[in-house]
């Protein structure tokens, strides 16, 4: 009897690895739902324990860009992105903007269309620094969320 016991406890091992396995990527699924529109950074950083090379991400706030409830830059939006092309100007690397979060809607856009405006006002302002245009790939809209910071521009070297 305990030599069949035995044997019955060794052919099931596979369950508890299984087990392991499934808490595993639940806790996972719940990290990735946790950070509230961030996947992006949490992806990029579990590739990075992976050994994937290291991306350097920067986030833009829009309310600090532009104007309120408008897609035209202020002029502190656009010495931050005179900055920001500087700083991109100088490396051949395709640059990628993505717009996470949703501004509160205004009489002359709604949440979407401000987004999107805002994003190809933020592209050509990057043209307009001495960004090469054929370098600028616009990736958003397709993950907007609302978020309690509004409209955030997440811009990375690719």
């Amino acid at each position: 009897m305990k030599a069949r016991a035995v044997a019955l406890a060794r052919r099931n091992r596979w369950a508890l690895s299984f087990a392991d396995l499934c808490l595993l990527l639940l806790g996972f699924f719940i990290l990735l739902h946790a950070s509230n529109g961030r996947q992006q950074e949490v992806m990029s950083g579990v590739a990075q324990e992976f050994g994937a090379p290291v991306v350097k991400n920067e986030r833009l706030v829009a309310k600090a860009l532009f104007q309120p409830g408008e897609a035209m830059l202020s002029a502190a939006g656009k010495a931050e992105v005179a900055k920001l092309a500087q700083r991109y100007r100088g490396n051949g690397n395709a640059i990628e903007i993505r717009s996470v979060g949703l501004d509160q809607a205004t009489n002359r856009f709604d949440n979407w269309d401000l987004a999107a405006a805002r994003l190809g006002a933020l592209a050509r302002a990057l043209k307009a620094e001495g960004v090469p245009r054929d370098r600028v790939v616009i990736r958003g809209l397709d993950q907007l969320s609302e978020s309690k910071a509004g409209q955030v521009f997440v811009i990375r070297s690719m």
